[in-house]
């Protein structure tokens, strides 16, 4: 009987060993998946910039040893820094605005072969200067359609120095405007953009009085670029939060080149602001 008592023991404890093992399995094929770490190597004396398709939303360091902040002004770009030199291997998790979380395997390097990781695969174009935790994913596909709609708007135009400047389009969605800017450069030389900035005005400038002006920051920019080569044209789409105009105010949007002078400026009043064109 105590031989028999021990063979049915082991064959239970077998039973439930395999069971246990199929389940775990079973489990493991159907609900989790691996997410494999990026490796990156930072210094004490040098700056790493990443830079992330969404704004980011969260960071959590594994160690204090590693220093890490967004951007001064933008979302989407962490900059990371060794506190002190030669730390043990740890790691950096970042989540973005489109929910995905990204881990890091962080090493110390005194020369870090790599400064500046894109996650995009390549230099992006899509800029974000986001103060809020918006949709970011909503966002860039009305910047997207925005950006190929044919839907127009004319006579919002300024032209001098080989250099067209256009507002072609004006959509909202929500509580978010998108103006399609079109830059034209009909000269030989290359137009290298400083700002291009949005504010609202005064009209009239009364004596001894200063001039009220209002920045409104994009929060997203779509095809975003810094230079308009000879004889080509780009468009642009600014994502800003949704405003009116009061009465004697105007919009100002202000194009101006770098270490030049072929500066242009549109005036937008608040009837063509009403106007915007609701993206679905």
């Amino acid at each position: 009987m105590k031989k028999i008592s021990a063979v049915m023991v082991t064959g239970f404890s077998l039973f439930i060993t395999f069971f246990s093992v199929q389940a775990q399995q079973a489990v493991g094929d159907s609900q989790f998946r691996s997410i494999q770490p990026y490796q990156v190597a930072i210094s004490y004396t040098k700056t790493t910039n990443i830079i992330f398709p969404y704004a980011i939303i969260s960071v959590d360091r594994g160690s204090k040893d590693v220093l890490a902040q967004k951007a001064k002004g933008v979302e989407n770009i962490l900059q990371i820094k060794a506190a002190k030199e030669g730390f043990a291997e740890t790691n950096l998790t970042v989540i973005t605005a489109d929910g995905k979380l990204t881990s890091f395997i962080v090493d110390y390097a005194d020369q870090p072969s790599i400064l500046n990781l894109s996650l995009n695969g390549s230099q992006p174009k899509n800029t974000i200067f986001s103060p809020e935790n918006i949709n970011q994913v909503i966002v860039e596909r009305c910047a997207k359609t925005a950006f190929a709609s044919k839907k127009k708007i004319r006579g919002i135009k300024d032209k001098g120095f080989g250099i067209r400047f256009r507002m072609n389009g004006l959509f909202i969605r929500n509580n978010v405007m998108y103006m399609r800017i079109n830059i034209e450069n009909q000269s030989n030389i290359n137009y290298d953009i400083d700002q291009l900035r949005f504010f609202v005005r005064d009209q009239k400038k009364a004596k001894r009085t200063a001039t009220q002006e209002i920045e409104i920051s994009p929060v997203f920019i779509y095809n975003n670029t810094d230079k308009i080569k000879g004889r080509t044209a780009d468009t642009i789409v600014f994502a800003l939060p949704k405003f009116t105009i009061p009465d004697k105010k105007y919009l100002a949007i202000q194009l101006m080149e770098k270490d030049g002078g072929r500066h242009l400026e549109l005036h937008l009043k608040n009837k063509t602001i009403v106007k915007a064109v609701p993206i679905d």
